[in-house]
């Protein structure tokens, strides 16, 4: 009966942790039963070797248009939108789109843009200091610098980015006025460059991929939206987050402080621990057995990204690091940014840490507003002293 399943929570009570009811839904097993919003039900994986399983099982679809696709809730309904895009095709759609952008992020391209990234984060960082303290991290620094990270890579008009980023915050709202205004900029902006070509990586798929009619200008459009607003809304909440969390454990901060070689380590180990991505909606198109339970064909499944990566540990230690977290998820929809995200969070904090040695949080934890975003981990702003 209905009434004997649990209800799954998706709100965090803390940025840091899990939702409330997390260790319960734990207890219950790797794979269990949930109620979701509305009555509708699904399976919770929240087992890693399980959640590993499951993801890279060509069985399961992340095609939201699927009658019992797990949405989380209401106003996520309109990511249906969003079908002509990489993150929510299944092959060989899917395979498609993904061949078109994988070279662009390969561990030697983002090496080469390294240097890039180091003159963006440098020049935030002056500006934040010039400007003296007290200052909002998040706005001064942590969302500005991918922000024009992406914006250089993808050739957008960096004098847009408060644009995007204000529609970015409000894309879920119910009436997806937000939304829309993000696919309308981007349409415009894709048939802009047909007629006047600029130097980034619209520009080679318009040159390479739509000039020869293997995509077409919505594709381009949508997936330029969907690399904009993650490129910086995903990256810009874990520098904030990541600087919060370092910032309430002194004995974590000092290691990265007293050596720079423990700061990529470091970076994983917050991903893993912060896990901002709660939750992997996915749906069975096949039968899957999976943790001594049969998932049927159609049935919903949610991978608990930020409980399977607390399975390894509950505690924060940069000196242990796990890299086979799920905080990029894995097998075929796993980040196509993922290099580019782990570059920028390790520079972000190396120079951070380094240039403003007595950086402190200028309220405390509980006292910072956080983002009504629930799925996606993150704070509307970040008061920081020195």
């Amino acid at each position: 009966m209905t009434d004997t399943i649990p209800a799954i929570t998706v709100g965090r009570t803390c940025p840091f942790d899990p939702p409330d009811g997390s260790a319960e839904l734990r207890e219950r097993g790797p794979v269990a039963r949930v109620r979701l919003f509305g009555g509708h039900t699904a399976w919770l994986v929240t087992g890693h070797a399980e959640a590993r399983a499951l993801l890279a099982d060509p069985r399961v679809s992340s095609d939201q248009s699927k009658p019992n696709y797990p949405v989380l809730q209401p106003t996520h309904t309109r990511l249906t939108d969003l079908d002509t895009t990489v993150v929510f095709n299944d092959p060989p759609k899917h395979t498609r789109l993904r061949r078109m952008l994988i070279s662009s992020f390969t561990v030697r391209k983002i090496a080469a843009l390294r240097p890039k990234i180091e003159r963006i984060v440098t020049e935030r960082l002056d500006a934040m200091i010039a400007a003296g303290p007290p200052a909002d991290l998040l706005a001064s620094f942590a969302l500005p610098v991918p922000s024009m990270v992406i914006c250089e890579l993808l050739g957008v008009p960096y004098e847009d980015h408060e644009f995007f980023e204000e529609q970015s915050r409000h894309r879920r709202d119910p009436d997806g006025q937000a939304l829309q205004n993000l696919v309308t900029y981007l349409r415009d902006l894709v048939q802009k460059k047909i007629y006047k070509p600029g130097d980034g990586l619209l520009d080679d798929l318009i040159a390479e991929q739509v000039a020869e009619g293997k995509l077409d200008h919505d594709e381009l459009a949508m997936m330029g939206m969907a690399m904009l607003v993650a490129g910086h809304d995903t990256t810009g909440h874990m520098i904030s987050l990541g600087t919060m969390l370092l910032l309430s454990k002194p004995d974590q901060l000092a290691k990265v402080r007293a050596d720079q070689a423990v700061i990529p380590g470091a970076v994983e180990e917050l991903l893993r621990y912060l896990t901002i991505a709660t939750f992997l909606p996915r749906t069975a198109t096949e039968d899957i057995e999976l943790g001594g339970h049969t998932i049927k064909a159609g049935d919903g499944v949610v991978v608990a990204s930020s409980i399977v990566n607390r399975e390894h540990s509950d505690e924060l230690d940069v000196d242990n690091s796990m890299r086979q977290h799920l905080a990029f998820g894995f097998g075929i929809h796993q980040c196509l940014g993922q290099n580019l995200a782990r570059a920028e969070l390790e520079i972000a904090f190396r120079h951070l840490f380094h240039r403003i040695p007595t950086l402190r949080l200028a309220v405390p934890v509980d006292e910072v507003s956080r983002r009504p975003e629930a799925v996606l981990s993150g704070v509307t702003e970040l008061p920081v002293d020195w």
